[in-house]
């Protein structure tokens, strides 16, 4: 199994065009070929103030952001759930997913 992902700083801010504000939790994991993530966004400002969002992404082998699909598999997902451990109101909100 690949190591756990190398913490980045959070929170960390955010930007799309319709508004930005902070990645204020982070589930992350090293797989072979990248770096899946997801991360709970909270907007800052303007008519999202407060929103929460989540975004599944990842990171190439250097740890830049991609703007791609995130695609994991079975191994990933193991190392997606030991991250989301230390991630609870993303695990809370991911639960409701599911349910």
């Amino acid at each position: 199994m690949s190591p756990a992902a190398k913490p980045r700083t959070l929170p960390r801010p955010f930007n799309y065009h319709w508004g930005g504000g902070q990645i204020v939790e982070e589930a992350a994991f090293s797989a072979e070929h990248h770096e899946p993530a997801i991360q709970l966004l909270e907007y800052e400002g303007g008519e999202h103030d407060g929103l929460w969002q989540i975004r599944f992404c990842f990171y190439n082998p250097k740890g830049m952001f991609q703007r791609s699909p995130m695609v994991i598999g079975e191994d990933e997902m193991k190392g997606l759930r030991a991250a989301l451990k230390k991630t609870p109101e993303l695990r809370r909100l991911l639960k409701k997913l599911v349910e």
